[in-house]
């Protein structure tokens, strides 16, 4: 068995934000020389997640954000956290903060319309993600 570690740089500019890291995690398989196994993606992160989704039309990413405000509003008097993020908190807690993806034919095996996105509910920051191949 072959293990493959690469830690991914993202830059988000909204404090509210969805970033499609698909290209950036297929280059990690590429990179990692695995022909099969399983990609483990996960995010060092208390106000960020990530999650698999539909990447040909924008408005599905915009309508979960947007439900997600409605869900989890940003009022801070709701909360008893004094740094006024209490709402990144919960929403990283409910999208969540890993995946796995099979990996075929040194590929992602990943659904005809879905795409991986990091999700940024704090910035606009600069942040990581982990991801680590393992496999033959």
């Amino acid at each position: 068995m072959k293990i493959y570690e690469e830690e991914l740089a993202v830059k988000t500019t909204k404090r509210i934000e969805f970033v499609n890291i698909t290209h950036k995690v297929e280059e990690v398989v590429k990179n990692s020389n695995i022909s099969n196994g399983i990609c483990y993606i996960f995010v060092p992160h208390t106000t960020a997640a990530v999650t698999i989704n539909e990447d040909a039309d924008p408005d599905v990413v915009n309508d979960i954000i947007s439900k997600l405000n409605v869900l989890v509003p940003k009022n801070e008097s709701f909360y008893n956290h004094i740094e006024g993020n209490s709402d990144a908190h919960i929403k990283s807690s409910l999208i969540g903060v890993s995946l796995e993806v099979f990996v075929n034919n040194k590929k992602l095996k990943l659904g005809r319309w879905q795409g991986i996105y990091f999700c940024e509910f704090d910035g606009p920051r600069y942040r990581s993600v982990w991801v680590k191949v393992l496999g033959e």
